[in-house]
């Protein structure tokens, strides 16, 4: 498919998925912009059925992000979809949700990818490359949640995921 034909596909999976007041327009154009059905989810199936899963996590359903183990990553290793989920946590991310618990949540997630097993070679990204990748636009925002909650989970994880990143914490 050429470039010019890949534009109209991700505009009519934009206008495929239903609309959410609670997801922002960068997030649906994220979700939109991969080939879910062409990926090969770690459960098996395609990855689909991951839709409805990262549409909830940017709702801001905690519980959504936690469904993900299992088929963006498991037992330490990530799965094929890891960088399309990625890329819309990210998205997500960069909307900055309100909710705590979802700051929370989200940034477990982030943090569960980041831990997982570098499977790169050494000409290669691999899966957790291109995850690292993807959460390294995302680290002034990690920043910025360390030092406006303190001693908080969020803190936890953002100053663990700033510390894998190798990144300075300030």
């Amino acid at each position: 498919m050429r470039g010019s034909e890949k534009q109209p596909h991700a505009l009519r999976r934009q206008n495929a998925l239903p609309r959410s007041p609670m997801v922002p327009d960068s997030v649906v154009a994220e979700i939109a912009r991969h080939d879910w059905e062409g990926i090969e989810c770690g459960c098996g199936r395609s990855a689909g059925h991951l839709v409805d899963a990262v549409r909830d996590a940017a709702e801001g359903h905690p519980a959504a992000f936690h469904a993900l183990e299992g088929h963006v990553f498991f037992a330490q290793h990530l799965k094929p979809p890891a960088p399309a989920v990625c890329a819309v946590l990210m998205a997500v991310w960069s909307a900055r949700p309100p909710r705590r618990a979802t700051r929370e949540a989200l940034l477990w997630t982030l943090l569960a990818l980041l831990c997982t097993v570098d499977d790169g070679g050494t000409h290669e990204a691999g899966l957790h490359g291109q995850c690292a990748a993807f959460i390294r636009t995302g680290v002034d925002g990690f920043r910025r949640e360390l030092a406006a909650v303190p001693g908080s989970g969020t803190a936890a994880y953002a100053e663990g995921i700033l510390e894998i990143l190798g990144v300075p914490m300030s």
